[in-house]
């Protein structure tokens, strides 16, 4: 007998949504959980909800930095299963289709096919939040999607339909409305089109970004209905995010304590504060840094050798195998990462364990022990206990 996927949670799916469709009806597809539209860090901070699939669908440009492909990137490396479609989520899924985001709907796939290019084709002025997001302008893809449907039903001649498009694409898409397009194309259409249209577009015009996100959501929702998960991805194949990119997510994620959501650069904070805040910065530093020269020789731990260096890190902390996940989650760690710090754990035990091979003529362990010991006072300490008198032990 199959086991019946387990109930999916709202937070099993996360979905990025503004003025390409209202979150109600977003809800009554699928249990979600609807944020708004997708800034730079906010699919960072989602995954420290731990969804299993997230559906961008509407992200904000211009006036906010947009959605990192880096962020997309670590939800897939983290097992979120990730698709988009619509607007912003039909740019990004084409440019990342290769790396496993799921692309949905016509906008994508005309993206995909490099019928659009511009990232104008999807913008539209809108209301913010507390309106709903209500949409102001109209965007171009929805004018070259009435101008296909009016030239199929033989509203429009080709010359015709192409001219409405001309006309949309003239306008600034904060300026681009219904009746500013069709005052644009006056001069293009005899006053017969016209009436054809008016006559037409009065059984209301199709959305085609409202379609393609329903069918996005509905995409992410029977993924999650499935009870499937997403495969966690090898990071082989591609550059590391850069220095830049690890500090972005560090001060933009999320820790979960508890209900509570505790933002890491809070955490980070304190941390400076606190007095041994050189002593971990400078531990973490000779780690990552021996780490990195094991790469450039190019060594690489097993397998086995990050499985035994989780496995002793956990031993470290004394932390029982139920309380681990939830650890995780307040640390704000999810697998990929947790994987990445414990390579930096074995790619350091690798570097100190054959330290002698690493350099010409390299330091012994007996020496690195000497010298740390002086260094630190504990080479005299145990010169000074092994110094008291005894029977037969020759004076000077």
């Amino acid at each position: 007998m199959k086991r019946r996927p387990a109930p999916s949670r709202p937070d099993d799916l996360i979905v990025f949504l503004g003025p390409s469709l209202p979150e109600e009806e977003a809800l009554a597809l699928a249990p979600c959980r609807v944020l708004p539209p997708a800034r730079q860090g906010d699919v960072w901070r989602a995954l420290s909800l731990r969804p299993r699939a997230i559906a961008l669908v509407d992200g904000v440009f211009e006036a906010q930095p947009s959605v990192w492909h880096h962020e997309l990137l670590a939800a897939l490396d983290a097992g979120v299963a990730v698709f988009g479609g619509g607007s912003m989520g039909a740019l990004r899924a084409a440019e990342l289709v290769e790396h496993g985001v799921v692309g949905v709907g016509h906008i994508f796939e005309a993206y995909r096919r490099g019928e659009l290019v511009d990232d104008s084709e999807v913008a539209l002025l809108h209301a913010d939040g507390e309106h709903g997001f209500r949409a102001f302008t109209v965007p171009l893809v929805n004018v070259r999607h009435a101008a296909r449907r009016a030239q199929s039903a033989g509203v429009l001649t080709p010359g015709e339909a192409q001219a409405l498009v001309d006309a949309a694409e003239a306008l600034f898409y904060q300026d681009r409305t219904w009746p500013r397009v069709l005052a644009a194309v006056t001069e293009a259409w005899p006053p017969a089109t016209r009436a054809k249209w008016d006559a037409w577009a009065s059984g209301g015009l199709e959305d085609l970004k409202r379609e393609d996100a329903r069918a996005c959501i509905q995409a992410a929702a029977a993924f999650v209905a499935s009870g499937a998960r997403a495969p966690v991805r090898a990071s082989t194949g591609r550059a590391a995010p850069s220095s830049y990119v690890r500090r972005r997510r560090l001060v933009e994620g999320l820790c979960a304590v508890g209900e509570e959501l505790v933002p890491s650069e809070e955490v980070l904070a304190a941390l400076h504060a606190s007095p041994d805040a050189a002593v971990l910065a400078e531990a973490g530093l000779r780690r990552a840094l021996l780490a990195g020269q094991a790469r450039t020789l190019g060594l690489a731990p097993t397998p086995e050798e990050v499985t035994r260096a989780e496995a002793e890190w956990w031993a470290h902390l004394g932390i029982p195998p139920k309380e681990r996940e939830a650890y995780l989650a307040a640390c704000g760690l999810d697998a990929h990462e947790l994987r990445r710090v414990c390579e930096e754990r074995a790619l350091e035990r690798l570097m100190l364990e054959h330290a002698q091979r690493m350099l010409p003529d390299g330091p012994s362990w007996d020496e690195s022990l000497a010298t740390e010991a002086r260094l630190q006072g504990r080479w005299v300490a145990e010169a000074r206990r092994l110094g008291t008198p005894k029977p037969g032990r020759r004076k000077r």
